[in-house]
């Protein structure tokens, strides 16, 4: 790698964090070098296509890119890729990269994302076992869904959470057979209320894919050609051409940790995305962030890579930018948008407003009286109206929500 060896910002990671941070601390005012150091040989993508548009084909790899190398460079935002990052020096606040060069920094950005967690079990590591993080995986899986739609071979999925749901929707989009195996008794059990879960449940049976709730996955079984079927623990064998892994992530923190950084289920960072030491700040999936009663929260999206972005930027510039709007995220399943605004952990009651037989609902949850978050499938008008009542503080009765002839958006009206 060549690169300008005056200390200025360095920003270890490529991807949806570490662009916006970049940016962040262009417009903020920064005047000083900035280096971005990607691992994968690709420049900045969108991943959110890669488990639907990118793997059906439907897109072409220049509606992938985020920023094209030579709008970074307008920028004068140095973008090295395919470059490992294997220490951090604090003392001589340095990163060692893969060659044993040293690259000096004044600010540090750690926005290196997450890893799919790894199926612990044997044959795990046989052909045809794929996870999905990035566009490399995404093609792999592409490549090999290929094989197994013109040699007729059933598809498995192991994980019933967002990305193994949408995968399994691609795959049925292109006629494949689909089995979708869930070790928990509901699908996305962490993070919807039953009545949704129970509904997707039956969005996807409803397209063809069979679902196996409380399976335990016992052994991947294979052949020379790689992997033939999935073993679970009643003996029972379910027939495979490809096996999805998509049973969570863990935060890329191993740097940190390494370095003497702060840390519990990822780099932990204040509001305005500042670890343990004054100079590097960290954003993204990789981040757990402290919260004001000493918890942690993990939060993978979008939105929190831009705006945990934007903050540790204008944490390097000496500003106070705290993320604290309400957190949002978004899956598409076949023709069905979910948008989810808010943390639903510790809901304990529920309002439906819609028809979840139509598919276009919303479901608010509520801890006592107060309205916590919702979940709304093709109804984006309600979703929108939901962000604002809960950055708002606003909170309607769980009969108002419930009732499509109350207005919520008068409960904003002072």
């Amino acid at each position: 790698m060549s690169a300008d060896t005056t200390a200025g910002i360095v920003i270890v990671g490529a991807g949806q964090a570490g662009v916006m941070t970049a940016e962040a601390l262009r417009s903020g005012g920064f005047e000083g070098p900035i280096t971005m150091l990607g691992d994968e040989p690709h420049g900045p993508y969108h991943r959110p296509p890669l488990s639907k548009a990118w793997m059906a084909g439907e897109i072409e790899a220049a509606q992938l890119v985020m920023r094209a190398p030579e709008m970074l460079a307008r920028k004068n935002i140095a973008l090295h890729t395919g470059v490992s990052v294997k220490a951090i020096d604090r003392s001589a606040q340095t990163v060692i990269l893969g060659d044993g060069s040293a690259l000096p920094y004044t600010g540090l950005v750690l926005a290196t994302g997450s890893t799919p967690r790894a199926l612990p079990l044997p044959g795990g590591d046989a052909p045809g076992v794929l996870a999905l993080r990035t566009r490399d995986d995404a093609s792999a899986i592409a490549d090999r869904l290929a094989v197994c739609i013109a040699e007729h071979k059933p598809i498995v999925v192991i994980g019933g959470g967002f990305i193994g749901l949408e995968v399994a929707a691609t795959e049925r989009k292109k006629g494949l057979a689909v089995t979708v195996l869930e070790a928990a008794p509901r699908l996305l059990g962490r993070v919807l209320a039953p009545v949704l879960s129970d509904w997707y449940a039956e969005l996807h049976r409803g397209h063809g894919v069979q679902l196996l709730l409380g399976a335990q996955v016992a052994a991947i079984e294979a052949d020379a050609q790689g992997v033939t079927g999935v073993k679970l623990a009643d003996g029972s064998v379910v027939p495979a051409g490809l096996v999805v892994v998509g049973i969570g992530v863990s935060a890329n923190d191993q740097l940190a940790q390494a370095a003497g950084l702060e840390c519990e289920r990822g780099i932990v960072v204040d509001a305005c995305g500042r670890t343990s030491d004054s100079s590097i700040v960290a954003a993204g999936d990789c981040t757990a962030r402290r919260l004001a009663d000493g918890s942690l929260l993990r939060l993978e999206s979008v939105q929190n890579a831009t705006e945990q972005g934007k903050s540790a930027a204008a944490a390097l510039l000496g500003q106070e930018r705290p993320f604290t709007a309400t957190p949002w995220f978004w899956s598409d399943q076949y023709d069905k948008k979910l948008q989810m605004a808010g943390l639903s952990m510790g809901a304990d009651a529920w309002a439906v407003r819609g028809d979840m037989e139509v598919g276009t609902f919303t479901v608010y949850h509520f801890k006592g009286d107060q309205l916590i978050a919702a979940d709304s499938v093709n109804a984006s008008k309600d979703h929108l109206l939901v962000r604002k009542l809960l950055d708002a503080s606003v909170s309607p009765t769980r009969e108002q929500a419930g009732d499509v002839a109350f207005d919520l958006a008068s409960l904003l009206v002072k």
